[in-house]
């Protein structure tokens, strides 16, 4: 089953009031409601655009798949991507976490990684 999953964006993005958020970005306040709600049944793509917009993520980011009861699933199934990572850490507990020194570590690839991606556009 296939689920609307954005509480853990909102959390990582330090997002206390999502659904000020949403209507700020230019959900009306019924979408907003039915999105966070996970009670819409129709995910409209001038949304999904807007939220990975706002959000910064990717499509994937939204959705969340759960098997169905009893259901068996292979480990190249497509869905099984979608499913939700057991780690409920936020990225803000993981960095805090971090000595000093992986944190320098971590920027420092991260700077190479964006340098190295503007050199081959």
């Amino acid at each position: 089953m296939l689920t609307l999953n954005l509480t853990p964006i909102f959390k990582a993005r330090g997002i206390e009031k999502p659904y000020t958020f949403l209507v700020k970005a230019g959900l009306s306040p019924h979408s907003a409601y039915v999105i966070l709600n996970s009670t819409t049944r129709v995910f409209r793509l001038d949304h999904i655009e807007l939220l990975c917009d706002v959000l910064n993520c990717e499509p994937n980011d939204l959705l969340m798949w759960t098997p169905k009861k009893g259901q068996k699933v292979n480990d190249n199934y497509p869905l099984k991507n979608l499913q939700q990572n057991e780690n409920n850490e936020s990225a803000l507990e993981v960095l805090r976490k971090m000595t000093y020194k992986e944190l320098r570590q971590k920027t420092k690839d991260m700077t190479n990684d964006d340098n190295n991606q503007t050199r081959q556009k």
